[in-house]
């Protein structure tokens, strides 16, 4: 059964950081692309980091809106995903969701249940 679980948000003051965590099990970790995604309150969700598989050598990438401020990095021994959230803002308030893609077949999205992050004084 695969789990995408998030853990890492809550309230921080602007200017402050976070750093969200998602462990996935159930999964051939190798042969996944990881992203995170977000949701603010009325708005669509949002694609804001993504990080690809092994086999395509971990590339990066990240929304404009957040480049020079995020960082997302996995460790494919513990089979987790990390999102470095600095100089926060608040308009990164949203909900954060994990995604795993995986890149073989068949092709597959699985989510986590998202983890709050609010950006608040």
């Amino acid at each position: 059964q695969v789990q995408l679980v998030e853990s890492g948000g809550g309230l921080v003051q602007p200017g402050g950081s976070l750093r969200l965590s998602c462990a996935a099990s159930g999964i051939s970790f190798t042969f996944f692309d990881m992203g995170w995604y977000r949701q603010p309150p009325g708005k669509e969700r949002e694609l804001v980091a993504s990080i690809s598989s092994i086999a395509k050598g971990d590339s990066t990438n990240y929304a404009d809106s957040v480049k020079g401020r995020f960082t997302i990095s996995r460790d494919n021994a513990e089979n987790t995903v990390y999102l470095r959230m600095n100089s926060l803002k608040p308009d990164d308030t949203a909900v954060y969701y994990c995604n795993g893609h995986r890149i073989i077949s068949p092709k597959s999205d699985y989510w986590g249940q998202g983890t709050q992050v609010t950006v608040s004084s």
